[in-house]
């Protein structure tokens, strides 16, 4: 494998671990104002889905796509998918939920998985693009890493 598909998959994988952590802090957050508020579903869903958005946002952008990347222009790329995301699953969940009568955490569920499978392929290559692996401290580390292999190789070639 490539040295570049294993910094996509790993990649992925962050994503994915990251992911499931703000789906526990947007489904947490979803079954608290369910539960404990009068709220109807839109209501719970907007407020669970922008916590979950923040904590995505900032963990991926510093530990999956070590980016160095402009963070306004790259949280208004965010603003944008979140334009057009936003309505339409909180308008499709609403309809299911309230109208189709469909349970609301089913709803919530498959709102989920849709964010997670769309929102890594906009982040990664319209958020991100070319920009990933730029930040300092990461290729910092990655400087240091290399140099560690190649004392290593060169101590088993004098060997």
């Amino acid at each position: 494998m490539s040295d570049n598909r294993k910094k996509e998959l790993i990649r992925s994988v962050k994503f994915t671990l990251f992911s499931i952590s703000a789906g526990v802090i947007q489904f947490v957050s979803f079954t608290l104002l369910e539960e404990f508020t009068s709220l109807s579903y839109w209501p719970c869903y907007l407020i669970s889905l922008v916590l979950s958005v923040v904590y995505n946002f900032t963990v991926n952008r510093k530990f999956t796509f070590h980016s160095a990347a402009n963070v306004p222009l790259a949280m208004f790329k965010v603003f944008l998918y979140y334009l057009v995301f936003t309505p339409l699953s909180t308008i499709g969940g609403n309809y299911l939920a309230e109208v189709l009568k469909w349970n609301h955490y089913v709803v919530e569920i498959l709102s989920m998985i849709l964010n997670f499978v769309t929102e890594f392929l906009f982040t990664r290559f319209v958020v991100y693009g070319k920009q990933v692996d730029n930040d300092k401290s990461y290729i910092k580390k990655e400087a240091e890493r290399s140099k560690k292999a190649l004392e290593k190789a060169d101590n088993e070639l004098n060997k």
